[in-house]
């Protein structure tokens, strides 16, 4: 008898793998202090949230995300298996790119709105913010609304839109994981392929972290597009810190 999974359950669960597998390299990672943007002494002192705390909200968000993916799956897809392959190259990269304009787009406003709604912001949005000194594995610490609402509305609308299928949701929801991962990591690694392609990346999302920088770099996970048109766009200087490592620090064009 042969075994299989579907491209349904590996859409679901593979980057839920990822999204551990890729925080616990940056975890190790974490001990090179001439990488960091914060040193560990900030953060574990700024930070108004445990780890332990973390890792549970990330779970249920995960949990959450889960159930809305296999029931999203259940109702577009075709039992005869005709939307398993897609139909050709040129198509998988423009179904990325819609998606990725749809999720940029969705998380850039909705996002925008958190900080700008002072009851949103109090009750909702400020949880992820209890992160000063951002980390891996906290790419995904919110409120459980703020997760339904940004991400997992969000990717459902970017999959609708784009009319990719289960098998190309895989890649797609592994790399959009794969980069919030790393906006969140706080190292600002030689080599990174992510800090060289996008000027949304690990120290831009740093200034936003920063109580100066609340109010711009709204942009996640892809782009900049968003913060340049409307104004919310904040420059930054990468800097030596005293101690090792970096800092991102604002700078006027």
């Amino acid at each position: 008898m042969e075994f299989t999974i579907s491209d349904d359950l590996l859409g679901t669960f593979v980057p839920i793998f990822v999204y551990w597998f890729y925080s616990g390299l940056y975890l190790l990672l974490g001990f090179f202090d001439n990488y960091r943007l914060h040193s560990k002494t900030d953060e574990d002192e700024k930070n108004l949230v445990s780890k332990s705390t973390v890792v549970r909200g990330v779970l249920f968000q995960q949990f959450i995300q889960a159930i809305v993916a296999i029931i999203l799956f259940k109702v577009t897809g075709n039992d005869d298996g005709s939307n398993a392959v897609p139909k050709s190259w040129p198509m998988v990269v423009l179904q990325f790119l819609t998606a990725m304009f749809v999720l940029d787009t969705w998380q850039y406003f909705a996002h925008r709105y958190m900080h700008h709604n002072k009851f949103l912001y109090r009750h909702i949005h400020s949880q992820h913010h209890r992160l000063v000194v951002p980390y891996a594995f906290g790419a995904l610490y919110n409120h459980p609304v703020e997760g339904l609402l940004l991400d997992t509305v969000g990717g459902a609308l970017s999959f609708l839109a784009s009319g990719m299928t289960p098998r190309v949701s895989i890649f797609f929801f592994s790399f959009a994981t794969i980069k919030t991962v790393d906006d969140h990591c706080g190292l600002w690694l030689p080599g990174n392929l992510f800090h060289v392609l996008f000027r949304n990346n690990t120290a831009y999302h740093d200034v936003h972290h920063q109580l100066y920088g609340s109010k711009f770099n709204f942009s996640q996970p892809f782009f900049v597009t968003w913060d340049r048109i409307l104004g919310t766009y904040m420059p930054y200087s990468l800097e030596k810190r005293a101690g090792g490592g970096f800092e991102a620090r604002p700078k006027i064009e």
